[in-house]
């Protein structure tokens, strides 16, 4: 599974670092980038429930 952020959606609400800090972090302005693109197995259903969780669709699961 790859992921990514869009940044010109991203408001930094911070949902997806609060559930899967594991593969979310948030920057200095707060505004949450991905720490692998390359998302390991047991983080799946943790990254997916994060895109779902997102109010401004800005994660993209592949």
């Amino acid at each position: 599974m790859k992921i990514a952020i869009d940044q010109d959606r991203c408001r930094g609400h911070g949902f997806c670092w609060t559930i899967c800090p594991e593969v979310f972090d948030l920057n200095d302005d707060g505004y949450a980038e991905v720490r692998t693109e390359d998302v390991p197995a047991e983080f799946t259903d943790a990254v997916r429930s994060a895109a779902n969780s997102c109010p401004e669709r800005a994660i993209e699961v592949g």
